[in-house]
C-alpha cells in the first residue's frame, strides 16, 4: 500500500475554501461534539462519564485542521456555559462547565489545536500516524482533565488518574484505531477523484 503524499487536512481537498463553508464545518463539528455527548454512560465511581466526545473532537480536528476545530470547541463550551443542553446527559450551564469535567472540556480545545496541527503536517494519511495523533490528543485531554478533576472534587491526583484517566484507556485505544482507519480512507477517496 503506497502512502499518500499530501499536506493539509482532508476537508480542504474536497472543495474550495470559503467563509460559508468554514462556518458550516465549524458548526458541524460543534453539533457532532454535542451529539456525541448524548452517547453517554455514567460510571458509578467517577463524575466523568464515558462518551464518544473524544472521538468526535479529535477526528474532527484531524479532518478540519487546528483553527476550525479550536473555534468549534470554543463554540461548544460557550453554548454549554450559556445553558444549552449540549454536555453529557443533556447538561448545560456555567456550573457544569467549571465542574468536575471542566478540565476535559478545556482539553478539547487544546487537543484540537495539537491534533489539527499534526494532521496538517500529513499525519492523517496513514493509519499509524493518525492513531498516534489521536493518542497525543487524548494525552492532552487527560493532562488537563485529571488535575482539574482532582481540584474540583478535593481528591488527590492519584485518585483523579485512577478514576478520570485509567478507565478510559481501552475506549480511547479503540477510538484511536477507528480514527486511524477512517481518516486515511477519506484521503484515499479524495485522491481517487
Amino acid at each position: 500500500m503506497s502512502a499518500i503524499a499530501v499536506s493539509g487536512v482532508v476537508v480542504d481537498s474536497w472543495a474550495a475554501k470559503s467563509r460559508v463553508r468554514n462556518a458550516a464545518l465549524v458548526v458541524g463539528l460543534t453539533a457532532l461534539t454535542a451529539l456525541s455527548a448524548y452517547i453517554s454512560i455514567p460510571l458509578p465511581f467517577t463524575p466523568v462519564p464515558l462518551t464518544l466526545q473524544t472521538f468526535a473532537v479529535l477526528a474532527g480536528a484531524a479532518a478540519l485542521g487546528a483553527e476550525r476545530a479550536v473555534i468549534s470547541q470554543v463554540l461548544y463550551i460557550t453554548l454549554a456555559a450559556a445553558g444549552a443542553p449540549v454536555l453529557a446527559g443533556g447538561a448545560g450551564g456555567r456550573e457544569e462547565v467549571i465542574g468536575a469535567t471542566g478540565g476535559y472540556l478545556l482539553g478539547f480545545v487544546v487537543a484540537s489545536y495539537v491534533v489539527g496541527k499534526i494532521s496538517a503536517a500529513g499525519a492523517s494519511t496513514k493509519v499509524s500516524t493518525t492513531a498516534l495523533a489521536y493518542v497525543a490528543g487524548s494525552l492532552v485531554v487527560y493532562s488537563l482533565g485529571a488535575p482539574w478533576l482532582a481540584f474540583v472534587t478535593g481528591n488527590t491526583m492519584t485518585w483523579a488518574i485512577a478514576n478520570g484517566v485509567v478507565p478510559f484507556f481501552i475506549g480511547d485505544a479503540i477510538k484511536a484505531v477507528a480514527a486511524g482507519a477512517v481518516l486515511p480512507m477519506a484521503w484515499k477517496l479524495t485522491q481517487s477523484k
